[in-house]
């Protein structure tokens, strides 16, 4: 049996968040106490908690922490917009996060409608907050479930970023499949692009792989297309921060280079998502958020410069991959193997323009 399933990156104690600072992986495994929103919004704003499922459920237990906060000093529960905004600005791409604060903000003012005892609002809230990790974890499960059959017995499997456990409620959208072929007996070999800047890759993925003892290799990213070439990719799995409603998909920068390498080799190029990631508001991907970071995250290699002061970089967190270039989406609910509009619409019964 997997050890994974006791990997979780967040645990709540006392109507308190605590989470594992990426930051310090692999390293150092150090659990941060998150007290009140505005820990819980520069943890997601200074990369402590990353992944799209994971900002959604750290961004709602900071709503929950936050109705707390105002109820325990008696403040008007007015102020909770103030919360939610200060929430959603602090990572603009990843839609996840405003789904979960959308459900978090409904909740709360159904509850005030019922006039609930603040008390019980506290409660509740945090019920919510649960409820959506929960949900999480089981569509994490579901992806697995589906995404594996597309595997076959033996399979190289290249995967970017971060898409496992620590990007999600405890078990990975991309990753999770490759844990679910796994348990079913199938050898697996994974080529894990480093990442850059943050190196998610190298320090997350890798380490998550060591932790389940999966055979796997890390390289750097500009490797991709040689080992491709060379015949030693079978398919590529990646995760998603928002999908549009063409099918579009903005997910970590890197993505849409690895998309066009694969469509010219013929390596199928599959994408692990839940539902919702989904933003069927955006027809297309040009119409996504990009975020851009600082510059300095590309001069330094963690403390160290390995670039002098006087350049200027280019800093763009995510790329969007054309549907055109994606096999497959893999959801909780199913597979959309036909990635364009209609299909899609069919999928989520969407009536919308």
């Amino acid at each position: 049996m997997s050890r994974i399933k006791d990997l979780r990156p967040i645990k709540v104690r006392d109507y308190k968040l605590y989470v594992i600072n990426q930051l310090k992986l692999p390293v150092e495994t150090e659990w941060v106490e998150l007290s009140n929103y505005q820990e819980v919004a520069d943890a997601i704003r200074n990369m402590i908690v990353r992944g799209a499922p994971l900002i959604g459920i750290v961004g709602a237990f900071g709503f929950a922490i936050g109705i707390k906060e105002l109820i325990d000093k008696g403040e008007d529960l007015g102020k909770a917009k103030e919360i939610k905004k200060v929430l959603e600005q602090t990572r603009p791409t990843a839609v996840n996060l405003f789904w979960a604060l959308g459900r978090m903000w409904n909740r709360f003012n159904k509850l005030l409608e019922n006039s609930e005892q603040r008390e019980d609002i506290i409660r509740q809230m945090f019920k919510e907050a649960e409820k959506i990790e929960l949900e999480d974890y089981h569509a994490n499960k579901s992806i697995g479930g589906y995404g594996q059959v597309l595997l076959p017995e033996k399979a190289r499997v290249l995967t970017h970023c971060n898409t496992g456990a620590l990007a999600t409620s405890g078990w990975g959208t991309a990753l999770g499949v490759i844990r679910s072929a796994c348990e079913e007996g199938k050898e697996i070999t994974v080529y894990v692009d480093e990442t850059r800047p943050y190196l998610q890759g190298a320090r997350l993925t890798a380490w998550e792989l060591v932790y389940e003892g999966i055979p796997h290799y890390l390289i750097t990213d500009s490797s991709a297309g040689f080992l491709m070439k060379k015949g030693m990719i079978d398919a590529v799995i990646v995760g998603a921060d928002r999908i549009t409603r063409n099918g579009d998909v903005a997910n970590k920068i890197g993505t849409y280079a690895l998309s066009v390498l694969a469509k010219e080799h013929n390596i199928p190029f599959y994408v692990a998502a839940p539902t919702s990631t989904f933003d069927l508001k955006i027809r297309r991907g040009e119409d996504i958020i990009i975020e851009e970071r600082s510059e300095e995250e590309v001069k330094k290699c963690g403390d160290c410069s390995i670039a002098p002061g006087e350049s200027k970089a280019l800093n763009y967190s995510f790329d969007v991959t054309p549907a055109s270039n994606i096999t497959a989406i893999i959801t909780e609910r199913g597979i959309i193997s036909h990635v364009n509009e209609e299909h899609i619409k069919q999928f989520f019964k969407y009536k919308g323009e």
